[in-house]
């Protein structure tokens, strides 16, 4: 096969977007991957490699600083196509986790801007960004156990992980719903808006937030907090000093150290 063929191929997962729509604001070096399938923005198989490979891309794109997830309509997502599930075929599904996991593995900060409901690989895809705001009247859920299934794209994992054991079994087995308010005071939840507008306005003030700091530290550290999850003790402890020793060679490190020196704010160029 040809690399011109091949480059082709890769990137026909990206023609003809199922249920999903992208914006690129690059005054603001914010990307939007926007869940788009009226009225409930359901997502489908083919949605899953989709959203994995438009992350990627921001994750590369110069004109993006933070990615925002977020559903059109009112909505970000009731969940999973589960009319079509019979259909999907049936190898390939173990690693469902990988595409959905994407925002974790992406460098950049990544933002979940919930809206009303957010139940099964939506709220998946919410757990594995780096920050999750919802609205006051918004649900979030993994009710996978009512069709006589589970999570299957990392959702049970990262709630007990975030929010305990106990609260995981109680949620997940049940396959409740629960509260944004309720879900903010177990950690699976960052913050809660009052109404669209107020969240829209909170996405915005972090992600101005997250912009103005130095890229190659802010994906260093995210690394570094992924790692504490994951990794023993030393070995954590390896990862965070490698990292901040890669830091110091920097050029906007020696910007910051000359800033704060010169009681100014630091313009970070990300070299």
């Amino acid at each position: 096969m040809s690399a011109e063929k091949y480059a082709a191929q890769r990137a026909s997962v990206l023609e003809n977007l199922d249920g999903l729509s992208v914006e690129i604001d690059a005054e603001r070096r914010v990307g939007h991957l926007v869940l788009d399938r009226p009225p409930l923005n359901i997502v489908s198989y083919t949605g899953r490699r989709q959203i994995r490979a438009i992350i990627e891309a921001m994750d590369e794109d110069p004109d993006v600083g933070v990615i925002v997830i977020r559903g059109a309509n009112g909505v970000f997502t009731s969940g999973g196509d589960v009319k079509a599930f019979p259909d999907i075929p049936k190898n390939r599904m173990s690693d469902l986790h990988w595409n959905i996991g994407a925002p974790e593995r992406a460098e950049k900060p990544v933002i979940c801007a919930m809206q009303k409901y957010a139940f099964g690989v939506g709220f998946e895809l919410a757990l594995a960004c780096d920050f999750r705001f919802a609205t006051a009247d918004t649900l979030v859920g993994l009710p996978e156990i009512s069709l006589g299934q589970m999570p299957g794209s990392g959702g049970s994992v990262r709630v007990a992980r975030i929010a305990g054991l106990g609260r995981a079994k109680d949620m997940v087995l049940l396959g409740k719903r629960i509260p944004a308010p309720q879900a903010h005071e177990w950690g699976l939840v960052t913050d809660v808006a009052a109404d669209s507008d107020a969240l829209a306005a909170l996405v915005d003030d972090y992600a101005a937030k997250l912009n103005a700091q130095a890229p190659i530290a802010l994906g260093s550290l995210k690394k570094v907090l992924n790692a504490a999850y994951d990794a023993p003790l030393k070995t954590a402890l390896e990862v965070e000093g490698h990292s901040y020793e890669k830091l110091r060679w920097t050029d906007d490190y020696m910007e910051g150290t000359h800033a704060f020196a010169e009681r100014r704010k630091p313009e970070f160029k990300g070299s």
